[in-house]
């Protein structure tokens, strides 16, 4: 692993850092915070958790906890803790979804939807413990931010357009966020409706903005999959939800927000 940037670098250096892991690439934006010979030590032990995730998680290797617990191998209890406090939340957000989020689309035991933004969120969180007050992790456009960008300035996340690779919808700007965005920009039409087990189409992206990245992914997921006839229940139910604010690019091009989403555009 090479990280850009060292402990005990000229003020305004930063580590920088991308890495391939869980089937996307994370990026960390982070300064070299004084009095830190832990700076980059810090970074390369998130690192090594983000593979222990992927490792455990991942329902593509017949070896992860995930995998195991999905075709009845071993019990929950024999599985790392980790997994019994995401399939909690997976319950909670299905839940309140009203069973648009899921940890077993398609009948199958895969709580992917929740532990990419949870990975993220943690692995920002382990940053923060070690000392640094301002810094970005990015999972394949899912980002969590703590502090700013530098004194005074914010954080700035783009959001894809999924009708044109490459190109930007717009660009939200803020400080201790997180935002998150499901739809086909990517992986095509991949989200499940759970209720009629076939893709869901009606909405092309949804992005969720909130104070941390596992529940604003989870939400985003679920708006997405209950984005029948250009989302009308997604965009109500997305209104409902505290802390949170959204916005959504139909199938057919057009755009929607909630009511507090305008604060947060760049």
């Amino acid at each position: 692993m090479s990280l850009t940037g060292a402990a005990g670098a000229a003020p305004g250096e930063r580590l920088r850092h991308a890495e391939h892991v869980m089937g996307t690439v994370v990026s960390f934006d982070v300064p070299a915070w004084a009095g830190s010979a832990t700076g980059s030590g810090a970074l390369g032990d998130v690192v090594r958790w983000l593979h222990w995730v992927d490792a455990t998680f991942s329902p593509y290797r017949e070896d992860s906890d995930v995998s195991r617990l999905g075709r009845g191998a071993v019990t929950l209890a024999e599985c790392a803790p980790e997994l019994a406090e995401v399939l909690a939340e997976c319950a909670a957000a299905g839940e309140l979804s009203g069973g648009y989020f899921t940890a077993t689309p398609g009948g199958r035991l895969d709580p992917s939807g929740y532990v990419k933004g949870w990975a993220i969120e943690r692995a920002a969180a382990m940053l923060t413990a070690a000392g640094s007050a301002d810094h970005c992790v990015n999972g394949g456009g899912d980002v969590q931010c703590a502090g700013g960008r530098a004194p005074g300035e914010p954080w700035r996340v783009g959001i894809a357009d999924p009708f044109r690779p490459g190109a930007l919808a717009l660009v939200v700007a803020g400080r201790d966020f997180a935002v998150a965005t499901s739809g086909v920009a990517e992986r095509g039409a991949h989200i499940i409706d759970p209720h009629t087990g076939r893709p869901a189409t009606g909405l092309a992206s949804v992005t969720v903005i909130g104070p941390v990245l596992a529940r604003a992914d989870a939400y985003a997921t679920a708006a997405v999959a209950m984005g029948a006839a250009g989302g009308a229940a997604a965009r109500d139910w997305a209104e409902s939800l505290d802390g949170h604010e959204a916005f959504a690019i139909t199938a057919d091009g057009s755009v929607w927000q909630t009511s507090g989403f305008a604060a947060y555009v760049a």
